[in-house]
């Protein structure tokens, strides 16, 4: 289906959407193998060579693996001039541990360099500090710790909204260092103990890039679908529509939590995601339409 879609005069871009987007990315990788050996081309140099603009880029990274993908964005946020802090956020943030594992063997094999040495020439300060943090899974502390959760509250208001000045490096060593079911109670203890939510005294406390890291940490903590709900609307409803972190995570979430991330976005925002992609992107119809069907799924359209 997919050479006939692209073989003489035109491109059947319907063809390609229809068949690409309603299978799993395993089922992708699969057919990527059988057209090499079918036809004697690599797929998706075919498919760049017959696609172009944002269209061409969503199929490309429906074509990539998922480790694959969250290693080529962190490589394109670190390379050239300036630095993407939002992709080295939200990935870091959000990712398990043992993704973020993988990622660090995948870029090391598919860039031939260490991920953490390219953040650190890259990166300053506590921003940078917290970054490598997150790289360091094997030793962050697993599951609960019932007698540091109040402990934890108190240091944590302590170094913030309990001093003169900021304790980043008190603040840093526990989002850093803790899992997601831990930092859960943590703060929940943390609002019980001092009546507000952790993230109005990190609000207060810290600014830039570092606020920002803070703040994903902990949404992601509580919740990662309804830290892309938000992602989500916020790349929707910033003046001029911000299609890469869209489109980037429209894929990254496409097998991972899509359906919780829609009925967070119902929630929080009272309209539809599928609804909200198809306001948005109107004049762009093949785009359009694949983020559509990537946010149906197997569920259907909201």
């Amino acid at each position: 289906v997919l050479h006939k879609a692209m073989k003489g005069i035109g491109t059947d871009e319907d063809a390609i959407l229809m068949l690409l987007s309603s299978r799993s990315n395993k089922q992708r990788q699969e057919v990527k193998a059988a057209y090499k050996k079918t036809y004697g081309k690599d797929l998706v140099s075919a498919l760049k060579s017959e696609l172009g603009g944002l269209f061409e880029m969503l199929i490309v990274a429906l074509m990539t693996p998922p480790i694959s993908y969250d290693a080529s964005l962190l490589n394109k946020a670190l390379k050239g001039v300036g630095t993407d802090d939002d992709v080295l956020i939200e990935i870091l943030a959000s990712r398990t541990c043992a993704q973020i594992k993988e990622i660090v063997k995948v870029y090391k094999k598919e860039y031939g360099g260490k991920l953490e040495k390219d953040i650190v020439g890259d990166t300053s300060g506590h921003f940078q500090k917290l970054l490598v943090i997150l790289l360091q899974v094997n030793k962050r502390k697993k599951g609960v710790d019932e007698d540091r959760i109040e402990k934890d509250a108190e240091e944590l208001f302590a170094a913030g909204q309990g001093k003169v000045g900021t304790d980043e490096e008190k603040l840093i060593n526990i989002l850093g260092n803790r899992s997601h079911e831990h930092l859960r109670l943590v703060f929940d203890a943390f609002k019980k103990l001092y009546g507000n939510d952790i993230e109005e005294s990190i609000e207060g406390e810290t600014t830039g890039n570092l606020e920002n890291l803070m703040l994903a940490v902990v949404k992601c903590a509580k919740s990662v679908p309804a830290y892309f709900a938000e992602a989500l609307y916020g790349s929707m409803r910033r003046a001029g529509t911000d299609e890469k972190t869209l489109m980037r995570i429209m894929v990254s979430r496409s097998e991972e939590d899509m359906l919780d991330i829609r009925a967070c976005f119902k929630k929080m925002y009272g309209v539809s995601l599928y609804n909200t992609i198809q306001v948005e992107w109107t004049s762009l119809s093949l785009f359009n339409s694949t983020l559509s069907f990537i946010c149906s799924g197997e569920d259907g359209p909201p």
